[in-house]
């Protein structure tokens, strides 16, 4: 029976920034990630500057990764019309691969110890221990006083925990891309299909990630992921345009089910959930990232300013729904103007006739600075 003090399931960004920052303070903590870094995730590559501040502050910014800087945004409607309006606070754009591996290492050197290729099968809570008792898939077991659930959108241990989420179908996949392209540096664009919507940005060494959010619904009525961007996405010329004319990286895209938008608990069974573990903000909002970033330092002032369970639990719940219930409940809200013809075609009208609402709009999708 191994015993640490912390223990972090999931090595994403949120797990990531709490393992750095409790270990850095003198804490044992032990992060369990079911995959070998450096490895792809489906995830928008896009983060605003409003965490930019912590990251250089405690040296978790990467910068000798050359990020993009981005401080444009493009908006198309399904039929191609556009509207672009500059970023207010802007954000740099950097692959999951890269950023992941990073902070991995950055985490090491501050004393967290990393298992990697290792699933979390199961956990529970001892009232009378007052502390979690989890088991990994080879049976071995890790005694642990505080877990932090960092395990992404959706987890085998969603479904241990019984998390009232999961048991919602969800209509949409994610699909992930990264390609070489001829488009501005500095810009992020939201590009509008029916069904859907899709983002691009430049990352690192000239790439640009390419992620969008579907319809299983169209997957299913076109057989596989090729024919329904080319039957649905090829309708706005702007995604036509790069499908035909980009060099595309990976030999087969990145894929994600089930993405599922619903609220959920930022405690559960006394499990402190991270990052998309915690709720999952719509991706037209681009700041999934960015918040991650956030809770993974919101958790590890929980526990390094409180002494007992109830205390910080209480915290963290307080200064999560704080921060980011609003936005979550915002963004599942203007997300029903993505993704349908005429709808898209308002959004990329009120841009150009209203630039102070299409910022006011913006602003409430981006938190303030830390």
């Amino acid at each position: 029976m191994q015993e640490t003090e912390i223990l972090i399931v999931g090595g994403g960004l949120a797990g990531l920034v709490a393992a750095h920052q409790l270990a850095k303070a003198g804490r044992e903590v032990l992060l369990v990630e079911k995959k070998a870094y450096p490895f792809h995730r489906v995830c928008g590559e896009y983060i605003s500057n409003e965490v930019r501040g912590f990251l250089e502050q405690n040296g978790l910014f990467p910068e000798s990764l050359a990020p993009s800087q981005i401080d444009r945004f493009v908006l198309t409607s399904t039929d191609g019309n556009r509207a672009e309006i500059p970023l207010e606070m802007g954000g740099f754009g950097i692959s999951r691969y890269a950023l992941d591996l990073f902070l991995m290492e950055k985490a090491k050197a501050a004393g967290a110890q990393i298992l990697e290729k290792t699933q979390v099968e199961s956990l529970a809570y001892d009232k009378f221990q007052d502390g979690f008792e989890a088991v990994l898939a080879d049976g071995k077991r890790i005694r642990a006083k505080y877990i932090l659930g960092a395990f992404g959108k959706r987890s085998k241990l969603d479904k241990a925990l019984d998390r009232d989420f999961i048991h919602r179908r969800s209509p949409y996949i994610g699909v992930k891309y990264h390609i070489r392209t001829d488009f501005d540096p500095h810009t992020v664009a939201l590009h509008n299909f029916d069904g859907g919507y899709c983002g691009v940005n430049r990352v690192e060494n000239g790439t640009y990630n390419l992620c969008y959010l579907g319809s299983q619904k169209q997957l299913r009525q076109y057989g596989n992921i090729a024919a329904m961007e080319k039957a649905v996405l090829y309708q706005n010329p702007f995604l036509k345009e790069i499908f035909e004319h980009s060099e595309f990286l990976f030999d087969k895209p990145e894929v994600i089910n089930e993405i599922n938008f619903s609220p959920k608990s930022p405690v559960e069974n006394h499990v402190l959930m991270l990052g998309d573990a915690a709720g999952l903000i719509t991706p037209l909002c681009g700041n999934g990232m960015a918040i991650a970033i956030h809770t993974g330092k919101l958790a590890t002032e929980a526990i390094l300013q409180n002494k007992d369970r109830q205390a910080i639990e209480a915290q963290y719940r307080t200064e999560w729904k704080s921060h980011f219930q609003h936005r979550l409940w915002f963004g599942r809200q203007i997300q029903s103007l993505f993704g349908a013809k005429w709808v898209s075609e308002f959004s990329v009208g009120l841009i150009k006739k209203s630039p102070f609402l299409a910022r006011q709009i913006i602003r409430m999708t981006h938190g303030k600075r830390i």
